[in-house]
């Protein structure tokens, strides 16, 4: 019983902790540390990560509203830990800084997906192709924040990992 409330709390607070990044950054444009932490999030807590995941988009939802832009985020996020999950043998900084840039990159392709049965083909690469500049910001932002804090917060992890039991 302990230990699944152990749980329960540990995803909210990663859950709040994705959303307070997010609001601190958010005067600077597609550079988040959203995709940095789902992606140590995953790595120490494994499937804990989507209920921190869940917790994130519930409060993101209600910040900004259920719109289009969130439907969205309901299948980027997931397949981010997913992709984690799959990728979780690489350990080096510098790999994962590749990783989350070409995620960043592929972010706005992504959710371009959500326009294709309203708009067809069109809208969807008319959404890509706008949306360019931002994702080559983002790219460059997960890569940094990636290469630079990698290390430091995974090993934070890790022992609030063996601490807590989980």
């Amino acid at each position: 019983m302990r230990k699944r409330l152990l749980g329960m709390c540990l995803m909210a607070m990663m859950g709040v902790l994705l959303t307070a990044g997010k609001e601190v950054m958010a005067f600077l444009p597609n550079f988040e540390p959203v995709t940095l932490l789902i992606v140590l999030f995953t790595l120490c807590f494994g499937p804990m990560a989507l209920g921190a995941v869940g917790v994130f988009l519930l409060l993101e939802g209600l910040l900004y509203g259920f719109g289009s832009w969130w439907v969205m985020y309901l299948y980027i996020w997931p397949l981010l830990a997913g992709l984690t999950l799959l990728f979780r043998w690489m350990d080096r900084a510098w790999q994962w800084a590749v990783f989350a840039g070409l995620y960043g990159l592929a972010f706005g392709t992504l959710c371009s997906l959500t326009y294709l049965p309203v708009g067809g083909v069109r809208m969807m690469f008319a959404w890509i192709a706008s949306g360019l500049p931002f994702d080559f910001m983002h790219a460059g932002g997960n890569f940094l924040l990636m290469l630079l804090l990698y290390r430091p917060l995974r090993g934070a992890l890790e022992k609030l990992r063996r601490v807590s039991g989980l």
